[in-house]
C-alpha cells in the first residue's frame, strides 16, 4: 500500500451507501458555490442540516466528478466481442473531450473482453460526469468501473 502524503486514506463510495448528512452538506456547499446563498447558516438550513454538521464534515466531503478537470482516470469495462464496440466506447469519450491514453483489450472468452482505458479529461472541455454516463449508455457493455484518478 502506498503512503499518502496527507497521511490520509481515501474511498470512493457509491451514493446510496453514502449517509444522509454528507450528501446535504454537499448540497449546502453547491448553494453556496452559486452566488446565490450569501451564509453558511442559510445554506445549511436549506439543505436540512445543522451549521456545525457543515462545519464539520465540509472538508471531508466532496463529489468525485467535482475535481477531475485535467485529471486522468482508469476504467475497467467488460464488454461482449461485438464488431464496432470499442469504437462506440471511444467516440463517446471523445464527444465528451476525453484524450485516451491508453488501450488494453483481453482476448474475449465466451464472448467477453475486459478493457482497461486510461484517459485525460482535457481542462476547461471535458465533463467527466458526462462521459462516464456516455460510456454507460453503450449497448453491449457489462459494467464500467473506475479503477483510479490522478
Amino acid at each position: 500500500m502506498s503512503k499518502r502524503t496527507d497521511g490520509n486514506k481515501y474511498y470512493v463510495l457509491k451514493e446510496h451507501a453514502v449517509p444522509e448528512v454528507l450528501l446535504k452538506v454537499v448540497e449546502a456547499k453547491k448553494l453556496l458555490d452559486s452566488g446565490k446563498i450569501d451564509t453558511v447558516q442559510e445554506a445549511a438550513e436549506l439543505s436540512g442540516i445543522s451549521r456545525s454538521s457543515f462545519y464539520k464534515y465540509k472538508d471531508d466531503i466532496f463529489p468525485f466528478y467535482e475535481d477531475t478537470k485535467g485529471k486522468k482516470i482508469t476504467f475497467l469495462i467488460q464488454m461482449d466481442d461485438e464488431p464496432g464496440l470499442l469504437s462506440n466506447v471511444l467516440q463517446s469519450i471523445a464527444k465528451e473531450n476525453g484524450n485516451i491514453l491508453t488501450i488494453n483489450q483481453s482476448i474475449p472468452i465466451n464472448g467477453v473482453a475486459s478493457l482497461t482505458l486510461s484517459v485525460n479529461i482535457l481542462p476547461e472541455k471535458g465533463d467527466s460526469e458526462s462521459m462516464i454516463e456516455a460510456i454507460q449508455a453503450c449497448e453491449g457493455l457489462h459494467y464500467v468501473k473506475i479503477l483510479g484518478s490522478e
